[in-house]
């Protein structure tokens, strides 16, 4: 099985090893895993801006880059809830609108493909100590991922997976909104990271880092010990 990884911007830029760690997991399930170093971004950060022409520009590259591929897999949920969702909208009545219908068919993030399309729930992965999931908004809402990733961190030995208070409110982050709306962002970043404490929880896990990044920040403003990891990096814990 041939599958092209698409790593997302600021993956590429601030948490390479997580992409590192999806391709060690995927290839391990068994995956022929592609990159093609041509890729950018999807064009998920103009669009929320509001210049969709431009957006259109760089998501019309990111059509032709995965174009031929038999899945694209991305440590995103919320590049993957954009490509599925809001390609259409920019697509519509366009030559590439069958182009788009055959791309968001093959793009899957890094848990669901795990799961849904391999139908692996146990890597072999190991960590100690107890884990609470974030549930991330794109993640949720605009993937529909929920049961998945908790499957696969109940089989990691060693951890114990323990559920806080309001896991699917919104961390805070939400691209622009954490610039836009500072305050707003931090006091639900706080939140968020209060009812993880309250779990007693060694590790905050989520299957998107622009989340984690920000949930990140918070613990270590507050100086709470707690380290925030992706699921990716969770999966390539305790094994060669």
């Amino acid at each position: 099985m041939n599958v092209q990884l698409f790593v997302p911007c600021f993956v590429d830029q601030l948490f390479p090893q997580t992409a590192f760690n999806m391709a060690k997991v995927l290839e391990k399930a068994g995956c022929n895993v592609l990159y093609n170093e041509n890729q950018t971004c999807c064009g998920q950060p103009a669009f929320n801006a509001g210049f969709w022409d431009e957006s259109r520009t760089v998501c019309t590259k990111f059509i032709k880059d995965f174009s031929g591929a038999d899945y694209v897999v991305a440590p995103s949920a919320s590049c993957i809830g954009f490509v599925r969702n809001y390609y259409s909208k920019l697509f519509d009545n366009s030559s590439l609108h069958n182009d788009v219908k055959d791309l968001q068919k093959k793009c899957f993030e890094f848990s669901e493909f795990m799961t849904n399309v391999l139908g692996i729930t146990n890597v072999g992965a190991k960590l100690e100590g107890r884990a609470t999931y974030h549930d991330s908004c794109a993640g949720l809402r605009e993937c529909k991922i929920k049961e998945g990733p908790r499957s696969l961190l109940a089989n990691v030995n060693g951890l114990e997976l323990v559920e806080m208070n309001d896991n699917e409110t919104c961390c805070g982050f939400g691209g622009t909104f954490a610039v836009k709306f500072e305050p707003i962002s931090i006091a639900m970043g706080e939140q968020k990271v209060t009812n993880a404490k309250a779990t007693g929880a060694d590790y905050i896990i989520s299957t998107d880092m622009s989340c984690l990044m920000h949930i990140d920040g918070v613990l270590r403003k507050k100086e709470m010990d707690i380290k925030a990891m992706h699921l990716a990096d969770v999966l390539a814990s305790g094994w060669e």
